[in-house]
């Protein structure tokens, strides 16, 4: 086995607190001592085959594969009784408009992503991801890839993801492993495509660029090492001048290691350098493992406008005081990752702020062990879905923009919104310009009463400051599981979410076996008109035991204009 890749890294001090809305760290737990990145290059490189004909190869991770359902490591804590949400809105309040003519739109585009079927074996759950592009759109599930023309005409796939990676240098990024995202860079015109390796002894993140805005074209590949670490739920963000992971890292006894953070250097990456560095940091739960909890997510860049020179890559996580990390109140951590590229490399990570939230209750009232991830009901079957709201992290995007005189952060989670009743909180934090940290602007928690179970979001803005929020439905009477979006106006009450529900599509069939759902979904806006969002998330069309199916679409508000 190859020796541990660097040393437990403990939390850079980065303390300093500005602005409303923000407990200094010491509220909650003393500062972690400074530590020193660990500086690494690629493990490996290659120049890639155009996509169009690696989607055809056979690759040794389809040998002899059996049915999965991917691990999904850590226990679920037990229910103690619903614990309140300060921040859920009555049906009325978040289904008002203030306009009775601006309501988000139905879907302009809808098509069929990849279903499980795909697959060699039916794996659950799907991890369902997807980007849109000036021409495209592409999604990734566990473990496939397509590429669509933005009318829904698929050029390439469904392929196994592990065919990027055919003839690689490093064998173990060809496999059935799982995890993966796609990124647009927007500013580069680039596609980032990624997945993580599952079999060790030493693991991997997998990373091709495309060496062209062709997403079917070739691509830069790339590996880096995480060591003898699995780096479970990574997740990225693209910035100016780095790629971003966090991820979830386990030693090889499978005992929880510590949260991962790295940075990749991205103009070496997109000019298809094969010395292109890694800056790395390992975050040890230590005596205050709220602070990290179960991940963090970094931030990932939409709009034209950069961030301004300077500005630090957040990453996000939650806490919850009635979860099972000891999290003294409910907040968002507020992390930096300073880096800067030269010949010598210098980076820093370090909890930035705490900031207070409304209360939640993120543990979900699931069936008692063995079976404590049956938790949302389905119509017709005593087979309950996961809701993954224990997990101590936000759900997938943490989405930025710059709006000149402030920026802005967005993310969510899903919450027991009511006693028995899911729903969806969502934030927005906001950097006003000379402030040191994102504070909080808003926050509200959309379950409108219905009895239908909202989970499992996705959240992001357009140019105007306008929110979307797409996540599953479901209850056990006559809602199946399938797929939603809500929005605001940048102008409407704070908390609300207040321009009418859509249906992107309603599902038709029950997951009758796994109770697997997600693990995550993918809301991004489109680089052209910088109006239009994207969604993709799984539903069930015809009841089966796991053959889940993925639905892409579009939506925007009608006076968001290009």
């Amino acid at each position: 086995m190859p020796r541990r890749a660097g040393r437990r890294l403990a939390l850079a001090a980065a303390l300093t607190i500005i602005g409303s809305g923000l407990a200094p760290v010491g509220a909650s737990a003393a500062a972690p001592a400074p530590s020193e990145p660990r500086i690494t290059t690629a493990a490996a490189f290659d120049v890639s085959p155009p996509l169009r004909e690696l989607a055809t190869a056979t690759v040794p991770g389809t040998a002899g594969v059996t049915g999965a359902e991917r691990a999904e490591r850590g226990a679920v804590p037990s229910d103690k009784g619903f614990q309140g949400d300060g921040a859920v809105r009555g049906a009325a309040t978040d289904r008002r408009a203030q306009d009775p003519l601006e309501q988000i739109s139905p879907p302009r585009i809808n098509f069929e992503g990849v279903a499980n079927s795909a697959n060699p074996t039916l794996i659950s759950p799907p991890d369902p991801d997807g980007d849109v592009g000036p021409n495209h759109y592409v999604q990734v599930v566990n473990v496939q890839y397509s590429v669509y023309t933005k009318t829904g005409l698929r050029l390439v796939g469904p392929a196994q993801i592990g065919t990027l990676f055919a003839g690689f240098p490093i064998e173990d990024c060809t496999g059935f492993n799982g995890d993966p995202i796609v990124l647009h860079d927007q500013a580069a015109d680039r596609w980032l495509i990624t997945q993580f390796t599952v079999d060790g002894p030493e693991f991997w993140n997998c990373v091709a660029i495309s060496t062209t805005p062709d997403p079917t074209g070739t691509y830069f590949r790339y590996a880096f090492s995480t060591g003898p670490n699995f780096p479970d739920y990574p997740k990225y963000g693209v910035y100016p001048d780095s790629y971003f992971i966090s991820t979830r890292e386990f030693a090889p006894d499978d005992s929880f290691f510590g949260i991962g953070a790295y940075a990749l250097e991205k103009q070496r990456m997109l000019a298809g350098d094969p010395n292109a560095r890694a800056l790395s940091f390992v975050l040890p739960p230590g005596d205050a493992p709220y602070l990290t909890g179960d991940g963090l997510l970094p931030t990932d860049w939409d709009g034209p406008r950069p961030p301004r020179r300077g500005t630090p890559n957040w990453f996000v996580g939650t806490m919850d005081d009635g979860g099972p990390y000891g999290a003294p109140f409910d907040a968002l951590n507020v992390f930096e990752f300073n880096v800067d590229w030269r010949p010598t490399p210098r980076a820093t990570f370090g909890l930035a702020a705490q900031i207070p939230v409304a209360s939640f209750d993120s543990i979900f009232p699931c069936n008692p062990p063995p079976d404590t991830r049956d938790c949302i009901p389905q119509p017709g079957t005593a087979n309950k879905l996961d809701i993954l709201s224990y997990r101590q992290r936000p759900t997938w995007r943490l989405a930025y923009r710059n709006f000149g005189t402030y920026e802005s952060l967005v993310t969510n989670q899903s919450v027991e919104a009511r006693p028995g009743e899911a729903g969806v909180r969502w934030y927005e934090l906001r950097r006003p310009r000379g402030a040191a940290a994102p504070s909080l602007f808003q926050q509200g928690t959309f379950a409108p009463g219905d009895g239908v179970h909202r989970w499992m979001g996705s959240i992001a803005q357009d140019k105007n400051g306008n929110l979307a929020l797409g996540y599953s439905v479901s209850n056990g009477t006559d809602v199946f599981p399938g797929i939603r979006y809500t929005g605001r106006l940048a102008g409407d009450p704070a908390g609300t979410m207040a321009r009418g529900e859509q249906t992107l599509i309603n599902g038709s069939g029950v997951q009758l076996v796994s109770s697997r759902w997600g693990d995550y979904t993918a809301l991004h806006v489109d680089p052209v008109d910088d109006c239009t969002f994207w969604y993709t998330n799984e539903y069930f069309a015809t009841s089966s035991n796991n053959g889940w199916q993925t639905r892409i679409g579009s939506f925007k508000f009608p006076s968001c204009r290009f």
